[in-house]
């Protein structure tokens, strides 16, 4: 089904709200899922929002908890997110980095015990909405790992993702926002193809044995666990390593090694470097030789051909066509959503009346 944005924000903050969430909160948090979905990131988008409703209500959430400093050195910030909502506290915890970068060029942040972050992207809009240039690093202890490394066919990290974010160069023009998974495929995205009956795509997920197959049902069956590929082969392992290690082991929220507990919901750690790009000389020139790239780049397009896109182009074309038609929900994410507001008491017909369907 098709569903318009904004009736369907409205009616996630309803359901946060419904499980404990402040009505401030829950606005931030269902306009960061529906901003994903508006981008075509379905895998971070409204498929969320049951698992975050029975997060809250087991006791995994924390849903009205705010970002507290651990330590500060310079613009070194640790903070703890005392399992709130990622959405809430992420911001928070990013306008302290923005504000040291202000002041002295760079804000350097580790933040730790968060629940789900969501779109990485999202710190990088922050940052660059400040004028900020920005980079994350990003892990996920959120019960068994999903991702093999590189050679082995058993998980061991989670779908760890890298952002980086650069600010427009010109007065109205677009940033650049670089934010991958480094696994073939977020799990969020396997997610969304279960539920839509499709299959993934080839070489990003093996079975329990090690085969490869394009069945996203292997992550989601009784039997034994299949596991996600990294991508790039070798360079998509090692990039997760390292963000197990930035951002699980430096900030202290723990990495997907054995003896760090599992079932604690979703808890993601994140280092994240905030830079003012006006303090490395001249910021004309920054500005000019980066627009000059990113114009050779896209002037590859071969002709009569696609044209060469940029980071950040593709999300804004499919945010149009979705502002437009709706947002597309599977049958089965839906079904999820009706029996999480069930609940919080939130029947079938009314939340089908809040979204207009």
């Amino acid at each position: 089904m098709l569903i318009q944005a904004e009736r369907l924000q409205a009616a996630i903050a309803q359901m946060l709200e419904a499980a404990g969430t402040n009505p401030a909160s829950a606005g931030i948090v269902a306009a960061d899922l529906l901003e994903a979905n508006l981008q075509g990131h379905d895998s971070h988008g409204v498929q969320l929002a049951p698992r975050y409703v029975l997060n809250a209500l087991a006791g995994k959430l924390a849903p009205n908890a705010a970002v507290q400093v651990a330590q500060r050195t310079g613009a070194i910030i640790v903070a703890d997110g005392g399992m709130g909502f990622g959405q809430v506290v992420g911001r928070q915890a990013m306008e302290l980095a923005v504000a040291s970068a202000r002041d002295t060029g760079l804000g350097l942040l580790a933040l730790r015990n968060v629940h789900h972050l969501g779109r990485i992207g999202a710190y990088g809009d922050q940052a660059v909405a400040a004028g900020m240039l920005s980079l994350h690093f990003v892990n996920a202890v959120s019960g068994p790992p999903v991702v093999a490394p590189f050679g082995g066919n058993e998980a061991r990290f989670g779908t760890n993702p890298i952002c980086i974010a650069v600010p427009p160069v010109a007065p109205g023009g677009h940033p650049l926002i670089l934010d991958f998974a480094t696994s073939a495929l977020a799990i969020g995205k396997v997610r969304v193809a279960h539920a839509a009956g499709r299959p993934v795509p080839e070489n990003s997920l093996v079975d329990h044995a090690g085969r490869p197959t394009t069945d996203p049902g292997v992550m989601y069956g009784e039997g034994p666990r299949g596991a996600l590929l990294p991508f790039g082969l070798y360079k998509g392992s090692g990039l997760a390593l390292m963000c197990e290690i930035l951002a699980g082991a430096l900030t202290g929220g723990g990495t997907n090694q054995p003896a760090t507990p599992k079932d604690r919901g979703i808890v993601n750690g994140m280092l994240a470097l905030v830079l003012d790009p006006a303090r490395f000389g001249d910021i004309e020139a920054f500005r000019a030789e980066t627009a000059a790239m990113v114009a050779h780049v896209k002037a590859a397009s071969p002709p009569g051909g696609p044209p060469v896109l940029v980071a950040g182009e593709k999300e804004r074309i499919t945010k149009a066509e979705r502002r437009r038609d709706g947002i597309p929900v599977p049958d089965a994410t839906w079904a999820e959503l009706c029996a999480a507001a069930a609940e919080v008491g939130i029947p079938a017909d009314r939340l089908a009346a809040l979204v207009g369907v």
